[in-house]
């Protein structure tokens, strides 16, 4: 069945190095065939910086759609309910939408917080694993509007990604870490509503890099920067 829409849809995705990992050149395999133009955006000095370039580079349109991803995820869904899901949801008053995240952004400002999550604060599902026979399924509640999202999947229209700036803030020092809370509080704060919404993602890694010192400083300036906590009205 044929993908007609009006809009563009891009695929920013960073990455280390120009030698595509094997799950890398799958998903744009996934993505290419259905009209998304897939830009990975390789070595480059921060998070933000990539995204920014990338969003200026390709004039990208209000009415256009930007997908904001890892490279290390494999996309479960069928093409067609995968775009369809894209343009059903990124409508007016949309701000991003994601596999998960939570209502309730907590003081600590880690939005997987254990207690929220007990509470029924958390929002979406992740398959976390290196093929999806072996995965293992985080659930972390029904899909619903929520706060803030994870970064390993993320979209959003251009018109909300002009409205809340990809650049990197002044208040955070690190390049790489906690730029998903800053690009999806923003929204949120901005009246937009960000939700999650089911496409099956796998992901590969488990976030093994939360413990680096550029999180944790990263994660300090966020909370001094939001009042916390903050929930979705």
């Amino acid at each position: 069945m044929p993908y007609y829409t009006d809009e563009m849809i891009y695929a920013f995705i960073c990455t280390r190095s120009k030698e595509l990992t094997e799950t890398a050149k799958s998903l744009s395999n996934y993505l290419s065939p259905m009209g998304v133009s897939v830009k990975f955006l390789v070595n480059q000095p921060t998070m933000f910086e990539g995204y920014r370039r990338a969003f200026e580079k390709n004039e990208v349109k209000d009415d256009d759609i930007v997908i904001l991803c890892h490279d290390d995820i494999e996309i479960l869904s069928s093409p067609w309910v995968f775009k369809q899901c894209l343009l059903e949801t990124l409508k007016q008053e949309t701000g991003f939408i994601g596999v998960a995240g939570t209502k309730t952004l907590s003081p600590d400002a880690i939005w997987w917080n254990q207690d929220m999550w007990r509470a029924g604060q958390h929002s979406g599902l992740v398959w976390h694993g290196k093929d999806p026979i072996s995965a293992e399924t985080t659930y972390y509640g029904p899909y619903s509007q929520v706060v803030i999202l994870d970064g390993l999947f993320l979209a959003a229209s251009g018109k909300t990604l002009r409205e809340v700036g990809l650049e990197q803030p002044e208040y955070l020092t690190g390049g790489w870490d906690y730029y998903d809370l800053h690009y999806t509080i923003t929204a949120h704060k901005k009246g937009l509503k960000n939700k999650t919404v089911p496409i099956n993602i796998l992901h590969n890694s488990k976030g093994e890099l939360v413990g680096r010192n550029s999180w944790h400083m990263n994660r300090q300036m966020f909370i001094n920067r939001h009042k916390l906590p903050i929930t979705v009205s």
